[in-house]
C-alpha cells in the first residue's frame, strides 16, 4: 500500500473504558468565566514513537523477542490513565447543562473512551506534510462522548502512535500538557513512585474556580468589547457556503527564524514569524480583491497564568497549576496594501502593540468581568467568528512549551507531536511547536484556506519546508 497517498488502513481492534482507579463521590464542577468563552470545540494532538527498544528498568518485556509488544504496552498505557485520573478526575467526567444553560462538568468516573487500532503503514511513510489525508479520522479518534477520548495505534514498523481528543472547553493546551507529563509519569517505570511523579510533574491540578472569580464591583476597559462579543451580537452566517480550510505541517529552521527577528532585533521569534505570516496571507488576499479595501486580522494567544498570580507567592503557585482555560486572544486588523507594502519590522511593532496590550493582569481580569456582565448569553472571541466576506483572519497559538522531553511513557520520547485543530471556522489556526530535535528549528501546524498555503508556499517556499520524515531524523 502507498502511504504516501494515505492509502492504508487503520482498524480499530478493541474499544472500552478506563475509569479512576478509584470511585469518586459526584460532584459538580462549575466552568470559570474564561472557559465559557470557549465555544463546543473539540481539540486533538498526537505522539509518534519509534519502535521501542528495552533498557534494564523496563518492566513491559515479552521474553521471546526482548521487545515491548503493542499488548504491553497498551495494558501499561491504560493502568496510568486510570491513575492519573484521579487527580484529573475531569477528564472522566461529562459536560452538561446546567439550569442557566450553561456547561458544567458533572465528575461522575464514566471514564476516558480508550480505543485500540492497528495500522498497515510504517511510521517513517507516514505523510506529515498532510495531517488531512494522514492524520484526520486515522489517529486522532472523534470523541463521541465526555472530556477526553483516547487512540493507541499500533503501526507497521513497531511503533506506536498515541493520540488524544480533549473537549477544549475544560482544559487549554496548557492544561492537556499537565495532564500528559503526569500520565507519562505515571506509566514511566522509573517514576512509578507518588513522590518521583510529583517532582516530575512539578504540582498537582488547581481546580479552584475562586482564583477566576469576578469582581465586585467589575470594570471593563472598552478594548474588550471589541475583542469580544456576546453570541446573541453576531450576524446571521453566510448563506454561500465557505470554503474549506485545509491542514499542513511545515518545517522552519532556526536559521530562518532568527532572520526574521534580525530584521526586528527586539521583538520575540513569535512576534516576528507571526508578522510574516500576516504578511503572506495578506499577500494572498490581495490577488483577488478586485479593487475593494479589504482588511486582514491576525490574533494571538495569550495565556494569562503568570499574570494573575498579583505578587502572591501562593496565588502564583496555584495559577502555575490552575486546570481550565486562560487565554485571550487580542488581535489586530490591517488594510492588505499596507500589509504587503509595508516592511516586516513595521508589522512586527503592530503585533506587538496588540499583545502588549492584553498581556497584564488587569486585561485578564477586565475579561473576566466583561463574561460575568453578558451571563448567561455565552460569549466568543470576536476573531474566531471572522465571516470569510469580511476580509482573511486567522490565529496563532505558541506550542513552545510542549514538554515533549516529559512525555516519554516508558520506550522513549516521542519523536514528533503535533496538535490537530481543524475546528470547523472559516478563521485560520496555526500552532508552531519545537523540533522534537531541539535544535531551535520549529514543526508549524497551519489550518488555512487552500489560496493561503499556495501563496506560503511559492512565496516563502525558502522559509516553510513540507516536513517530511527526513527532519526528524536527519
Amino acid at each position: 500500500m502507498c502511504a504516501e497517498n494515505g492509502d492504508f488502513s487503520v482498524d480499530v481492534t478493541n474499544e472500552e473504558v478506563v475509569a479512576a482507579v478509584l470511585p469518586m463521590q459526584e460532584h459538580w464542577l462549575p466552568l470559570s468565566n474564561l472557559d465559557l468563552l470557549l465555544p463546543p470545540l473539540d481539540v486533538g494532538v498526537f505522539l509518534c514513537y519509534k519502535n521501542p527498544i528495552l533498557t534494564s528498568t523496563a518492566t513491559m518485556e515479552d521474553c521471546g523477542t526482548n521487545k515491548m509488544t503493542f499488548g504491553s504496552m497498551v495494558g501499561s498505557l491504560k493502568k496510568a490513565l486510570a491513575q492519573t485520573l484521579i487527580s484529573y478526575y475531569v477528564f472522566a467526567g461529562e459536560v452538561v447543562l446546567n439550569n442557566m444553560d450553561e456547561p458544567e462538568v458533572l465528575c461522575n468516573n464514566r471514564g476516558v473512551d480508550f480505543v485500540e487500532a492497528e495500522a498497515d503503514v510504517e511510521l517513517k511513510n507516514l505523510n506529515f506534510y498532510n495531517p488531512d489525508q494522514s492524520i484526520e479520522g486515522k489517529f486522532v479518534p472523534k470523541k463521541k462522548n465526555g472530556v477526553l477520548a483516547v487512540q493507541a495505534t499500533a503501526l507497521r514498523c513497531g511503533g506506536i502512535i498515541v493520540g488524544c481528543t480533549f473537549d477544549h472547553r475544560i482544559a487549554d493546551a496548557y492544561s492537556a500538557n499537565m495532564f500528559l507529563v503526569s500520565w507519562a509519569a505515571m506509566a514511566h517505570p522509573t517514576t512509578s513512585k507518588p513522590t518521583t511523579i510529583l517532582a516530575a510533574t512539578s504540582c498537582h491540578p488547581c481546580f479552584r474556580r475562586s482564583l477566576l472569580s469576578p469582581r465586585r464591583p467589575g470594570s471593563i476597559h472598552p478594548s474588550l468589547h471589541h475583542l469580544y462579543t456576546p453570541i446573541s451580537h453576531l450576524p446571521p452566517a453566510p448563506t454561500t457556503a465557505a470554503s474549506a480550510l485545509l491542514s499542513r505541517i511545515y518545517y522552519v529552521t532556526a536559521e530562518q527564524l532568527h532572520h526574521m527577528q534580525s530584521l526586528a532585533a527586539t521583538r520575540t521569534k513569535l512576534e516576528c514569524f507571526s508578522a510574516f505570516l500576516w504578511k503572506m496571507v495578506a499577500r494572498a488576499a490581495s490577488r483577488d480583491r478586485n479593487g475593494k479595501r479589504v482588511t486582514a486580522k491576525m490574533g494571538i494567544v495569550v495565556e494569562g497564568r503568570k499574570r494573575l498570580g498579583n505578587g502572591d507567592k501562593e496565588s502564583e503557585a496555584m495559577m502555575e497549576c490552575y486546570f481550565g482555560n486562560v487565554l485571550s486572544i487580542p488581535f489586530g486588523g490591517k488594510l492588505v496594501e499596507e500589509l504587503v507594502k509595508e516592511p516586516l519590522g513595521f508589522v512586527v511593532e503592530a503585533v506587538h502593540e496588540f499583545l502588549a496590550a492584553a498581556a497584564t493582569e488587569e486585561h485578564f481580569l477586565g475579561l473576566i468581568d466583561w463574561v460575568e456582565g453578558q451571563r448567561p448569553i455565552p460569549g466568543v472571541a470576536r476573531i474566531y467568528c471572522n465571516r470569510a466576506d469580511e476580509g482573511p483572519a486567522f490565529v496563532v497559538s505558541s506550542g513552545q512549551r510542549f514538554p515533549q522531553e516529559k512525555v516519554d511513557f516508558g520506550w522513549g520520547k516521542a519523536v514528533f507531536a503535533s496538535y490537530h485543530f481543524p475546528w470547523g471556522g472559516e478563521a485560520g489556526y496555526v500552532m508552531p511547536m519545537p523540533s522534537p530535535l531541539g535544535n531551535g528549528d520549529w514543526v508549524v501546524y497551519m489550518h488555512l484556506a487552500k489560496k493561503q498555503l499556495h501563496t506560503i508556499e511559492t512565496e516563502a517556499a525558502h522559509v516553510f519546508k513540507p516536513l517530511t520524515w527526513d527532519y526528524l531524523n536527519p
